[in-house]
């Protein structure tokens, strides 16, 4: 297939991501139907994020990504420091009622190097098959809740959502979590509030572990991405049940580097218009559960297209969903990442 050619093939287009199952969604929802619109070819390569390739890219003169995804803050970071093509977000296809892009998506989800794809959330699941002499858990109190809720949890070893969850468990309403966290008294809040499961917890760093634990009966519960939960779950039939409440929703974007010529710059941005369109992104949703970034997609999100469930209840972004839910805060973590690193490396450690 001209789809994933070697890239000694003269492709009209390069685009990069994730690989995987997120790969193959793009694939299927936006290089498809844009190929066949277009009459373009499209190499898709893989990466591990961050923005060392495109840097490295860029500052030789070599450029030969065209299009690639971020986390948007990577995007951010790369923008400010003049590696990325601005985007005109006027220049975005209205939604099919005729309300502007910049409007359309949701806030938060288009930055003036970026124009946002998916909404992913960092939540927490629990082992249903052990949860019978429970009542079920609900919010992300009961993650903490040891006593209603005895046995293992799963956490990624970092402070970077952990903290967040720590607080919004102690009561911190989701609007005033990155207010609380800037405090040396909401940072010893975070962490007494940690204290009170520390004993309980194995520390991850891989995206798989947590769900892998839930699979062997490792731990009780566990926080982790929805999509890898929600392939346990769909996918996998494991006895897993997911939790909303305080989820930290997080997003993904597309960019163009600079220092590509006049041509595959308007191409690129030919794609990334085709690529966010209300349509486009309800049909990546047919084959993964990460939410589309605009709000005239959500109604339009139908059945996985292998599995046959709707996906729509499996949204970060259904409004069901949504009701504790917050975005990540990128400038908060951009100024208080190192401090925060090491208190909680210090605090492991105790």
């Amino acid at each position: 297939s001209v789809l994933v050619s070697s890239a000694s093939m003269a492709a009209d287009l390069t685009v990069v991501s994730w690989g995987g199952a997120y790969t193959k969604s793009q694939v299927e929802a936006y290089h498809k139907p844009w190929m066949a619109k277009t009459s373009k070819s499209i190499v898709s390569e893989d990466y591990g994020g961050g923005i060392a390739e495109i840097k490295a890219q860029v500052e030789s003169g070599n450029v030969t990504w065209d299009v690639v995804d971020v986390e948007l803050s990577d995007a951010i970071r790369a923008c400010d420091e003049g590696l990325l093509e601005t985007i005109d977000h006027s220049t975005l296809p209205a939604a099919p009622d005729g309300t502007p892009a910049t409007e359309d998506f949701l806030p938060g989800t288009l930055h003036d190097c970026a124009v946002a794809n998916i909404v992913w959330s960092s939540v927490y699941a629990y082992d249903s098959s052990k949860t019978r002499n429970w009542n079920t858990p609900t919010t992300m109190a009961d993650f903490f809740n040891t006593k209603a809720f005895p046995g293992k949890r799963g956490m990624r070893k970092s402070p970077k959502v952990t903290m967040e969850f720590a607080l919004i468990a102690d009561g911190v309403p989701v609007s005033e979590v990155y207010d609380v966290l800037g405090t040396e008294e909401g940072v010893a809040r975070a962490f007494a509030k940690l204290d009170t499961i520390k004993d309980d917890v194995i520390w991850v760093s891989a995206g798989s572990d947590t769900p892998q634990l839930l699979a062997d009966g490792e731990v009780i519960m566990g926080a982790t991405y929805n999509g890898r939960l929600f392939a346990l779950i769909e996918e996998q039939k494991q006895p897993v049940g997911m939790i909303w409440d305080g989820q930290v929703m997080d997003l993904d974007g597309w960019i163009i580097p600079t220092g590509l010529s006049p041509e595959r710059q308007a191409r690129a941005l030919d794609y990334i218009m085709f690529a966010t369109d209300t349509t486009r992104l309800a049909d990546q949703a047919a084959y993964i559960s990460y939410g589309p970034a605009r709000a005239s997609s959500a109604p339009l999100v139908g059945k996985h297209a292998e599995l046959g469930i709707e996906m729509g209840p499996h949204m970060p972004t259904a409004p069901e969903n949504l009701k504790r839910a917050f975005l990540m805060n990128y400038d908060f973590w951009a100024d208080y990442r190192d401090d925060l690193d090491a208190k909680f490396q210090a605090w492991l450690a105790k």
